[in-house]
C-alpha cells in the first residue's frame, strides 16, 4: 500500500519482500495445499533494512539498493524460542497456553503458534534446536518462483556467517548473552562456520514476550559483494538500538571482547608463597585426618547447596548455596591434584584459602578465606598439636568476626562459628559441632538482623527461616567431627 501510495504521488519506489520465519514453509503454494501466505518476515528485517539504509545513504540508485535488500533477504533465516507470548494490550483475556513451564519454537511476535511446544531446556539445547532448524530450512536460491518448489542450500562449512540474537520483548541481558554464547559456540564447533558479527540486543520486540529469536545470515557470491553488503552493515548510524560489534575478518581471528588482559606484575606474595617458619606436627595421622576432614566437608556442603538455596532465596541473594558449591567442588579438585598440603596444618590452611579465593565470591567467600588465612598464620612458629589447633580456630573466627563486624546475634554464620569457637579450647569436636548446630538454628527466630542481606527484610520475612551462612558452618563441623570420631 505504501508504494503504491508513493508511486501514485510520482515516486519511484520497488518492493521487497522479507520472509525469513523458518518456522513456516518458504511458500504458501503446494500441490496439497490452496494457502499463498507464505513465510512471515520477522527479526531478519533488521538486517535487510540496515543494508538498504546504508546503500541508499552512500548514494547508490533505487536498483541497486533493491538488489542489495534482496540480496540479503534471500540469505537470512529465523526462528523464535519464547517462554510465554505476548501480551496483548486491551485484550479481554490473556494467552495462557505456555502456563507451566513450556516453551514454544517457532511461535511469531504477535503471538502466533509455532512449530511446537517443548519442556524447558538448558541454553545449549536451545541453541542446538534453533541453528539447526534454521540450518535445515536452508537459503533461498535465485529469485522466488511463485506457485513452484523453490531450491534450497544449507549453510556451507568455513562460511562467513553474522547472527543477531535478538530479545523478544522480556528477556534479561543475563537470558540473552547466556543464549547468544551458546549459539555461537554450537554455530563454531558443530557446524563449523565463523560468526564474523553477533547482534546481541532488542530489535524487534514483542509486549512483555519473554522469548529469544535467533537470526542466521549467510551472504553468497563473490568476495567482493560480501563484502559490500558486510561494509553496509558496518556502516555508522545514529539508530538507537544499533550498537557496533567485534568484527573478526579471519577464521584464525580471536574475538576481541575475548582477549585476557595483561596482568601487572605484583610483588604481593599470598601465604602459600610465603616461606614459613614450619614447626613439627604432633598429632598422629594428620594427613588422613585432613583428607577424610576435606571430603566429608566439600560433600555435606555439595549435597546441602538445594537447602542452602532455598533458605538464602528466602533471606538473602540466593546465591549461598552456589557459591558454597563452587568453593567445595574447587577445593575437592585440588585435592585431587595434590595441590593442598595435607601433611602440615599451617600450609593446608593457606592452600585452602587460596582455593576459595578463586571460587567463591560474595561475602561468606571472603570470609571463608579470610578466617583461612588467619588459621594459616597463627600456626606459623608453633608445635603443631590440638591445642594450637584450636587456638588457631579461635583466632580465624575473631578475624573473621573483626573485618565482617558481625558478632553473635546478628544473625549471620558468626551466630555458629563463634559458639564453635567456645567450645574449641576446651572440647571436642562433637562438642563444636553441637554449638555450631544450635547456634545455626537460634537464627531462625530472630527477628532481625544486623548485619547481612538479610539486615534489609523485615521480621515477619526472616521468622522461621534460618541463616544459610550458618547453617554452612554446621554442615562443615558436623561432617569434619563425624569423619574424624574413627581416626582420632
Amino acid at each position: 500500500m505504501a508504494c503504491e501510495l508513493a508511486n501514485a504521488e510520482g515516486r519511484r519506489c520497488k518492493v521487497v519482500i522479507v520472509s525469513d520465519d523458518c518456522a513456516i514453509a518458504r511458500t504458501g503454494s503446494t500441490t496439497s495445499s490452496r494457502k499463498h501466505t507464505g513465510a512471515r518476515g520477522v527479526a531478519g528485517c533488521i538486517l535487510v533494512i540496515k543494508a538498504a539504509g546504508a546503500a541508499a545513504a552512500a548514494g547508490k540508485s533505487l536498483e541497486e539498493v533493491a538488489h542489495i535488500a534482496n540480496s540479503v533477504a534471500d540469505r537470512i533465516g529465523t526462528l523464535g524460542v519464547a517462554l510465554n507470548p505476548v501480551t496483548l494490550p486491551g485484550a479481554a483475556q490473556r494467552n495462557t497456553r505456555l502456563d507451566g513451564g513450556k516453551i514454544e519454537i517457532g511461535l511469531g511476535i504477535h503471538g502466533e503458534a509455532g512449530i511446537r511446544q517443548t519442556a524447558m531446556m538448558p541454553a545449549d539445547e536451545i541453541a542446538k534446536e534453533m541453528v539447526d532448524k534454521i540450518y535445515d530450512y536452508g537459503y533461498k536460491v535465485g529469485a522466488c518462483i511463485s506457485g513452484s518448489e523453490q531450491m534450497v542450500e544449507k549453510i556451507k562449512e568455513g562460511e562467513k556467517v553474522a547472527i543477531i540474537v535478538n530479545n523478544l520483548g522480556g528477556t534479561s541481558n543475563f537470558e540473552l548473552f547466556l543464549l547468544a554464547r551458546s549459539i555461537i559456540v554450537y554455530l563454531e564447533e558443530k557446524v563449523r562456520c565463523k560468526v564474523t558479527r553477533a547482534y546481541v540486543g532488542a530489535f524487534m520486540t514483542s509486549f512483555n514476550m519473554h522469548g529469544v529469536s535467533l537470526t542466521i545470515f549467510a551472504p553468497t557470491g563473490s568476495n567482493d559483494s560480501i563484502e559490500t553488503i558486510y561494509m553496509l552493515l558496518d556502516a555508522e548510524t545514529d539508530a538507537s538500538a544499533w550498537s557496533k560489534v567485534d568484527i573478526l575478518s579471519s577464521v584464525s581471528d580471536i574475538r576481541p571482547s575475548l582477549i585476557p588482559l595483561q596482568e601487572e606484575a605484583s610483588s604481593q606474595l599470598t601465604t602459600s608463597t610465603v616461606e614459613m617458619d614450619v614447626r613439627p606436627v604432633v598429632i598422629h595421622n594428620f594427613s588422613e585426618i585432613a583428607i577424610s576432614s576435606i571430603n566429608a566437608a566439600c560433600k555435606a556442603l555439595i549435597e546441602g547447596e538445594p537447602k542452602l538455596t532455598e533458605w538464602d532465596i528466602q533471606v538473602g541473594d540466593g546465591d549461598c548455596g552456589i557459591t558454597m558449591l563452587r568453593g567445595a567442588k574447587e577445593v575437592l579438585k585440588r585435592l585431587d591434584e595434590g595441590k593442598l598440603s595435607v601433611s602440615n596444618p599451617s600450609r593446608l590452611f593457606a592452600d585452602l584459602a587460596d582455593a576459595v579465593s578463586s571460587s567463591m565470591g560474595g561475602t561468606s567467600g571472603i570470609l571463608f578465606e579470610l578466617i583461612l588465612r588467619k588459621m594459616s598464620t597463627s600456626l606459623i612458629g608453633r608445635d603443631v598439636d590440638r591445642n594450637s589447633l584450636s587456638t588457631a580456630f579461635v583466632e580465624g573466627v575473631q578475624a573473621g568476626s573483626f573485618y565482617g563486624g558481625a558478632t553473635r546475634g546478628c544473625r549471620t554464620m558468626m551466630d555458629a562459628l563463634i559458639p564453635a569457637a567456645d567450645t574449641a579450647l576446651t572440647g571436642s569436636l562433637e562438642l563444636m559441632a553441637a554449638a555450631a548446630l544450635q547456634g545455626a538454628e537460634s537464627t531462625t527466630s530472630m527477628k532481625e538482623a544486623l548485619a547481612g542481606r538479610s539486615s534489609y527484610l523485615n521480621a515477619e520475612t526472616l521468622m522461621n527461616t534460618p541463616d544459610p551462612g550458618a547453617k554452612a558452618v554446621e554442615y562443615i563441623l558436623r561432617a569434619i567431627a563425624e569423619s574424624v570420631s574413627g581416626i582420632i
